[in-house]
């Protein structure tokens, strides 16, 4: 399904934001965003970047926003659903299936991106990147055994 640009910033502009259960990614994101991502951009006390996604829930239509991990190469962004290397995958995952159209915050303005999820050679040319970016999920793929999904953002014309 073809939306224009108008579409995707009606979907924004009208769904209702509920941040998610975790209260310490709550507080980021909104220090984020007032700070038009001065402050509050990277994760906690290791000093990596992070960036704020955008998604609309599957079942509620609520807004979503999710601070995560910048793993960006030529102005396209790796999503990576590892949830810490938990067996399941994290519930925005389930959001990003049912529609792929996701924002993302990486600096003062938000723009549009498309997913698609990635396997294979690009899957793996993807995590080299992505564990680059934050070591941490190796050790999260080690210790599950699903396959963590990667997904690439394409902004959106």
């Amino acid at each position: 399904m073809e939306t224009s640009s108008s579409d995707s910033v009606d979907r924004w502009e009208t769904a209702d934001y509920e941040p998610g259960k975790w209260d310490w990614a709550a507080a980021q994101v909104e220090a984020y965003e007032a700070s038009g991502g001065t402050e509050a951009n990277t994760l906690l006390e290791t000093g990596l970047p992070i960036l704020i996604m955008w998604t609309i829930g599957h079942k509620s239509g609520k807004l979503r926003k999710v601070p995560l991990m910048v793993v960006e190469h030529n102005g396209e962004y790796a999503i990576v659903a590892s949830k810490g290397g938990a067996e399941a995958h994290p519930a925005w995952y389930h959001n990003l299936v049912a529609d792929p159209r996701i924002r993302i915050q990486d600096g003062p303005e938000p723009s549009d991106y498309e997913l698609r999820q990635v396997s294979g050679e690009e899957r793996a040319v993807w995590w080299v990147r992505a564990v680059a970016a934050y070591p941490p999920y190796q050790e999260y793929q080690d210790k599950t055994e699903r396959e963590i999904p990667v997904m690439v953002a394409s902004p959106i014309a």
